[in-house]
Order: structure tokens, then sequence, then C-alpha cells
């Protein structure tokens, strides 16, 4: 199979038809062998009713559908799963992401033999205070961060290899970062398209402002996990001997001040009026515990297991 197209949606009844002529228009006329993967997660609305019609009209339609709404990287995660194309497009089901643009796309990967080509939404339809300044300022952020020098992270509009999206496992709200996770895993050929932006036809936007404070805070997760997520004791052991060592050394200086003193004669206060025992006896305790938790992170790296972290309700044509 040449591509599999992956659509994430929440509450999209309006588009749904639609978003199917369009890209069957585009797959037909380019005779591409395909497959389309809709991943309902917790639609409320007849989302589900319109893909089974569909699903019914055409086999190539394929679908799961969430017991309740888990996010888009869950979503992303569950149709990576289950894609069998050569290559995978991602694409939002709220018609701002446009199919004329798979063609390039499938062809820069194939051709070109790209790893991951992220789409670049140049010209925006969206607000200018609430999405685009944001947006500005998370890529920028991220960009720093990660080293990729991808302008925006968060179009919905990807291709990928198929090796690359079997071996990117995307969880929490990772989504945003999947260029970051495959160069992690050393899917190191990552290009960027210039594609069009197609301004909201129906409903509103799913994700408000709190997007923006849960990407930073995202970043400063996936920027520790890409150092230090396979090897946690690399950083918490270092940094907790590094700091039982210090209180180590400051409590046998107390002590050996404390002697001296008494050996000499000299007036001395008690081991426990002085404010450095704190400090030293609270960097010896600090120590141990970011050793320890260095420790626990290497053995649940060891033990973790692959499990799901979202349950799937219904299936068509799987």
């Amino acid at each position: 199979m040449n591509i599999s197209i992956v659509i994430p949606l929440l509450n999209e009844e309006e588009s749904l038809e639609e978003l199917y002529d369009w890209i069957a228009k585009v797959m037909q006329s380019n005779r591409y062998l395909y497959e389309i993967i809709f991943i309902d997660d917790g639609s409320t609305d007849t989302s589900w009713n319109v893909i089974e019609n569909l699903s019914l009209k055409d086999q190539c339609v394929k679908a799961i559908r969430f017991q309740k709404n888990y996010g888009k990287s869950q979503a992303l995660d569950a149709g990576f799963e289950l894609a069998t194309g050569n290559v995978v497009i991602t694409m939002d089901a709220d018609l701002q992401d446009n199919p004329e643009e798979i063609p390039e796309l499938y062809d820069l990967i194939v051709t070109e033999n790209f790893d991951l080509i992220s789409g670049w939404k140049k010209k925006r339809y969206d607000n200018v205070f609430t999405k685009n300044i944001p947006s500005k300022l998370f890529n920028a952020a991220a960009r720093r961060t990660s080293g990729l020098k991808l302008h925006d992270f968060n179009c919905g509009l990807k291709a990928y290899k198929n090796s690359v999206i079997k071996t990117v496992k995307v969880s929490g709200e990772m989504h945003r970062y999947i260029p970051v996770l495959a160069n992690n895993e050393g899917f190191t050929k990552i290009g960027e398209k210039v594609v069009q932006h197609q301004a909201r036809k129906y409903g509103q936007t799913k994700f408000g402002m709190d997007r923006f404070i849960n990407g930073f805070l995202d970043l400063i997760t996936i920027s520790f996990l890409s150092k230090f997520g396979k090897r946690p004791m690399h950083f918490f052991g270092l940094w907790g001997t590094l700091m039982f060592l210090f209180g180590t050394i400051s409590a046998f200086f107390i002590g050996i001040l404390k002697l001296h003193k008494l050996y000499k004669g000299i007036k001395t206060i008690l081991v426990t009026d002085n404010p450095w025992f704190y400090i030293a006896l609270t960097s010896m305790i600090l120590g141990t515990l970011l050793f320890l938790a260095g420790f626990i992170g290497e053995l649940i790296i060891k033990t973790k297991s692959n499990e799901k972290h979202y349950t799937i309700k219904e299936k068509l044509n799987f």
C-alpha cells in the first residue's frame, strides 16, 4: 500500500464527508493504493455515524472509536499502530489541512528519501493574538531547545516513512514534538514544506490558550527526556552525588573545626547551633533522595511495559 492517511478527530460531524470526498478525489486521481484511518477520540456528536456510512461506501475507510476522549497523542499513536502504508500522512479533520498537498509530501518521502516532512502553515487564517503570536513564540522556543530548524512543530499535516511511526511512541501530549521524538530515535533526515492553511469552515477549535502553556511544559519534558530519558541516573545520580559530597565535606569541616577549637581552648558554639550544620544535613538528605530517584527511574525503565493508555470501543474494516 502506498499511503495511509491518519486522521484524529473530535466532534467534526459537519466536515467528515467533505474531507473524505476531497481526499478520495486526490488519491484516485494519482492512482494511489491507500487507506483512510479515522480515529474518533470520544466524539459526542454524530461523527461516528458519519464514519460508519463512509466505511460502508468505501472499504478504504477504516476507523477506530475510543471509549472516551483521551487526546490527540493517543489517537495518533493508535492510528500509527494500525497504519500499513509505506508513507503515512497525518492531517486534522477540520478541513484546515489541504489534501492537495499529499502528492508532494509523498514524493518528498519516496523520491528524496526524507524520514519525515513537517508542514509549515506560513500564511495562517487564525486570530493573530490568540494563535499566531503565541504559536510563533512556542515554535521559536521549540527550535532553540530541540535544535531542529522547523517553523511549525504543531502543524497537523505531516508525512512519515512507515518505519518512523512504528518506532516513535506518542504519549501524553507529545504529538507536538513528533519530529523531536523521531530525531531522538535516529531519524535525522527531517524536512519541511510550506503548506496551504484553510480557514476553519465548520464548528470551533477544540484547543484554547492553555495548549500553549501545556506546550511549553511539554517542551521542558521532551528536552529532559531527549537527554536523560533512557539514563535518568546520569542526571539524578550526578546531582545527588555532588550534593551528598558537598554535605559530607561540610559536615566533616564543621566537626574538624569544632575539635580544633576545643583542643585550643577556644570558646565555641554547639554544632547544632551552627547554620552550616543544617545546610550540610539538608544537602546530604537531598543528595540521597536524588540518587534514589535516579535508581528508581532506572528500574522503571528496565521493567516498564508498552501498555496502551487508551481503550478502543469499536473498529471498522480492520
